[in-house]
């Protein structure tokens, strides 16, 4: 792949001087999870290819083929025209601060307009040296644990290839799988209530009788908070007519 003409929809990520094959294979991976491909990668440690990488890159070894290798950090971004610079510790340069969810808002943006970026992530020992920063327009600054700083290369990878996605979609926070059902309406409800409300004044559940009213009331409340589903209320019937076909053979 010629990644100087490739069609820059989406940012490239750019490891600088990694250290282990095993980390760029599962960075890899951690891209192509999120639809990432623009990986490049300067001064590999251990040179390229790397066994390593292909054995750990899993379903993602396409990333890793397609790889373009520079000797220098200033060629791997010649094209780029707004640069992030990922670092989990403080450096001691006067740059403007992104957390991971913005930088890459700021990313898609900037793609948005026909511009490419790049994005850097240093080596496993260390991360990024100021050298290496002072050519980013910005700096990504990853919230960690002061105590314990270092980030796995792949982690750091996951973890803005995540908010690439979440900056190009919207993420649902929280979904229901209806599994072949639909919600229950109100009417599914309110003929499961009167069922209900039918056997236990039978089994002469409300009792004693002036307590009546409010006990029934607070059954209608407690089925209107439950998230029912058809399948859900069909059962619940089916529950109360076998109790009451177990009651009359016995």
């Amino acid at each position: 792949m010629n990644d100087t003409v490739e069609n820059p929809k989406i940012p490239a990520f750019v490891l600088v001087r990694p250290q282990m094959g095993e980390n760029i294979g599962a960075a890899a991976r951690a891209m192509w999870n999120f639809g990432l491909d623009r990986m490049r990668i300067v001064a590999p440690r251990d040179g390229w290819p790397n066994p390593a990488a292909d054995a750990m890159a899993s379903g993602a070894g396409r990333l890793l083929d397609e790889a373009v290798v520079y000797d220098d950090l200033a060629g791997s971004l010649g094209d780029a025209a707004f640069v992030f610079a990922t670092t989990a510790r403080e450096r001691d340069l006067t740059k403007p601060m992104y957390s991971p969810e913005a930088a890459m808002a700021k990313a898609a943006e900037l793609i948005a307009q026909g511009q490419r970026v790049a994005v850097m992530f240093g080596p496993e020992r260390a991360g990024l040296e100021n050298d290496d920063i002072a050519r980013a327009n910005a700096i990504v600054s990853v919230p960690v644990n002061p105590q314990f700083a270092s980030l796995n290369l792949a982690q750091c990878v996951l973890l803005m290839g995540y908010e690439w996605m979440r900056a190009q979609s919207e993420v649902v926070p929280q979904q229901v799988e209806m599994a072949g059902t639909d919600w229950a309406d109100n009417s599914e409800i309110e003929h499961l209530a009167r069922h209900f409300e039918e056997r236990l004044d039978v089994a002469g559940f409300f009792y004693p009788e002036h307590k009546a009213t409010s006990m029934k009331v607070n059954l209608r409340n407690m089925w209107s908070r439950l998230p029912l589903t058809r399948a859900d209320v069909q059962m619940l019937h089916g529950t109360l007519r076998q109790m009451v076909r177990w009651k009359e053979r016995g």
